[in-house]
Order: C-alpha cells, then sequence, then structure tokens
C-alpha cells in the first residue's frame, strides 16, 4: 500500500483553502477576469455562465484496488429543480483581514474540487464574499472580520432569493470557514423563518463545530433546523461532521464545542452542547456502531504522479478504501475514519499531515464526495414525496 499526500500542507488553522488545490484546472478553461455586472454580487459559479468551474465535466473514473479504472459518465442537470448554494473555506492569502471579490485560482480550484460534482444533482451557484483571510486567521483581535466576511455572503443570499431563487427548493453546501457562515445564514434567516426552511432540502455544513444539546438532533446551533437522521428525517435537516483517523486531542480545532472553528460562526457556548456528526455514508449518528464502507471522490490531479493508475476523466472515484462511523468521547465528538485497503491496493491514501488538531480536515469532503452527491440526490427525491408542487 503506498501513501500518497493528496493535497498541499495547509499553513493555517482554517486554510482548507489548499484542499485539492492540487486541482489545476490546467485542462479546463476558465476566465479570472470576474467582474460584478450591473449586480453587487460577483459570481464564482453560476448556472449559464460560460466561464464556470462548477460545471467542469462530471465523468468519473472508478479506480479499483488494481489500478484498472472504468469510466462512469454523468450528465450536469442544468434543469433541475433544485439549487445548491455553496461557500468555499478559507483560500485567501491576501494581506488584509477580508478578501476582496476578485476570482482567483484558489477559489477557481476549490469550487471545482468540492462543488462541481453536485452539478449532476443541482444547479451550484458559488459567490464570492469578504471571507476572513488566512493571515487574519492568525493576528489576534480580529474577530471584526467575521462580521464582515458574514455580511458579504448574506447580501449574495439576499440577492440570490431576491433574483434567483424563485420559490426553488435550496441545498446549502459549505466546508471549514464556509460551513461556519452558513451556521449564521441557517441561525439568521432559516431558524425563524418556516417560509425558508420549507424550502430547505438540507444542508451541508462540514467541519465548522455546528452544536446540539447533548444527546438530541437540536438545540444549540439552531433552534428550529435539526441534524439528519434516518428515524426523524433526512429532509431540512444539517449534515455535520469532521474527519478524524483517530480520537481528537483536547486542543482540536474540530469536533469540540465552542473551540477552533467555533470561532468563525461567533458559538462561544460549551454547557450542554456537543458538536454534532452525522455520517455521509448513511445519516448515523453517534451510536450506530459499525463502520461503513465510504465512496470517495477527488480531481484526477491527486494521481497524476502514479504510474498504476491512468485515467482520462477530471474525476477519480474510490469506493471501499476507507470506512466510517461517527464517534463521541469526553466532550469530542467526530466522524472516524478507517483505512480498509488491502495489501496491493495502489490506490492512495489521504494524510492527516498539518497536526492531530486538524485530523482529516482537509480531505473532509472528496473522503465523502461520492456519499454526498448520493445523499443529496436522495434528500431531493424526499422532499418531492413532501413537496409534490415544489417550482
Amino acid at each position: 500500500m503506498r501513501s500518497v499526500r493528496l493535497t498541499r500542507r495547509a499553513p493555517s488553522v482554517i486554510a482548507s483553502a489548499v484542499l485539492l488545490a492540487a486541482a489545476t484546472l490546467s485542462a479546463c478553461a476558465y476566465s479570472n477576469s470576474a467582474t460584478a455586472a450591473t449586480h453587487a454580487t460577483v459570481w464564482l459559479c453560476k448556472p449559464g455562465a460560460l466561464s464556470n468551474p462548477c460545471t467542469i465535466n462530471p465523468d468519473v473514473s472508478l479506480v479499483s484496488a488494481n489500478g484498472s479504472a472504468t469510466v462512469l459518465h454523468r450528465v450536469d442537470d442544468t434543469k433541475s429543480k433544485f439549487d445548491c448554494f455553496y461557500v468555499y473555506p478559507t483560500v485567501s492569502s491576501e494581506s488584509g483581514s477580508n478578501s476582496d471579490l476578485k476570482i482567483q485560482q484558489s477559489e477557481i480550484s476549490t469550487a471545482f474540487g468540492q462543488a462541481s460534482a453536485f452539478s449532476t444533482v443541482c444547479r451550484v451557484w458559488a459567490p464570492m464574499y469578504r471571507q476572513r483571510t488566512v493571515g487574519s486567521l492568525f493576528r489576534a483581535h480580529e474577530d471584526f472580520a467575521n462580521n464582515v466576511a458574514y455580511a458579504s455572503l448574506l447580501s449574495a443570499w439576499k440577492e440570490y432569493l431576491a433574483r434567483d431563487n424563485h420559490g426553488r427548493p435550496v441545498i446549502l453546501i459549505g466546508h471549514s470557514q464556509g460551513a461556519a457562515m452558513l451556521i449564521r445564514l441557517i441561525s439568521g434567516q432559516f431558524d425563524s423563518h418556516a417560509k425558508l426552511r420549507s424550502q430547505l432540502v438540507s444542508a451541508l455544513i462540514i467541519g465548522a463545530n455546528v452544536t446540539v444539546k447533548s444527546s438530541t438532533l437540536i438545540g444549540g446551533s439552531f433552534t428550529h433546523v435539526a441534524v439528519c437522521s434516518p428515524s426523524r428525517s433526512i429532509v431540512g435537516c444539517v449534515t455535520a461532521y469532521s474527519s478524524f483517523p483517530t480520537t481528537p486531542p483536547p486542543t482540536s480545532f474540530f469536533g469540540i464545542p465552542g473551540q477552533g472553528v467555533s470561532a468563525l460562526s461567533n458559538q462561544t457556548a460549551t454547557t450542554g452542547l456537543s458538536v454534532a456528526c452525522v455520517s455521509p455514508v448513511d445519516f448515523s449518528g453517534p451510536s450506530a456502531g459499525a463502520s461503513v464502507p465510504v465512496t470517495s471522490q477527488f480531481p484526477a490531479t491527486t494521481v497524476s504522479t502514479i504510474s498504476s493508475i491512468s485515467v482520462n476523466t477530471a474525476w477519480v472515484q474510490y469506493r471501499d478504501l476507507y470506512s466510517a462511523h461517527c464517534e463521541h468521547s469526553g466532550n469530542a465528538t467526530w466522524l472516524m475514519v478507517n483505512s480498509t485497503a488491502s495489501l496491493g491496493d495502489v490506490r492512495p491514501l489521504v494524510n492527516a499531515n498539518i497536526g492531530v488538531n486538524w485530523g482529516y480536515h482537509i480531505n473532509d469532503v472528496g473522503l465523502f464526495l461520492g456519499n454526498l452527491v448520493s445523499d443529496v440526490s436522495s434528500q431531493e427525491t424526499a422532499y418531492l414525496v413532501l413537496h409534490p408542487n415544489a417550482p
């Protein structure tokens, strides 16, 4: 079994920005020059846009343990009834506390690596927002920058809702800082708004410490939006997790209430709370038991240096290379990921190579991307049963 780094080393506490930054998209044409036109929002991804990193060819090479590959042909669902609203993680290395709205390669690569696979099940919208920069996360007394970031994201959401949504059901997708912004968006816009909640198919809030009252599915971050559960509902709910190969340490940035990434969503409460974990494999929580096989999906550039694997698609997918289940111990809750590779398996393994406080944060999305897309498809089907007259 060979172990290969799938991502570049992230230099910051929330810099999942470089998640899949190896996906340079050198083969994908995209214009870096973006303007806001007559609207305030600059769209990184927008349905119908000519330059759109969220609609790259979705074909996937399913790679087996011996390196052989089978192409799975996929098609973007440009006429989907559903919208996905994606918020990217920390990618900006600009010098200020908050980024500008210029589209750069880091946003393009990350949107491709995290959001474009969802274009097969929804129309993907992704606004630029004035996120906290990598440098800001290391500087003290810059919590004001959280509010600048959220105000920018909220403005984009409100414009989308007023101009583009037309009552359509929506899936929220975010990772790390992007997910933290969505925690604030759900709390501030959905939690007290029944009409918006009725449009919410699901929210994928990954690597951002959604909290619930201990041993429950609700409370904490949200009052009326629960975490998903196969025994309760998989519609109008939140899938949340942070992935680790071992038990998170007491100093972990993820999985413990009030710590690390919690600061980006202004969550400081800890008493009576646990961080939520919903397995993207089967929607199960920490008490479910056995690990379940995972469907991972990464940009094909992650295998470009492995001579025994040759593919001609933009994506590679690995099935049964890992298994996962939610765990809770002490004050930590996390998604435990175990390699199930057998001797001689040539497929690359991810590394927790930026420290024990991070776990697999850099690969939170890719490790489960195949499952997450399938989850959204299942949730859309269930949503239409409940809302047969959805636009």
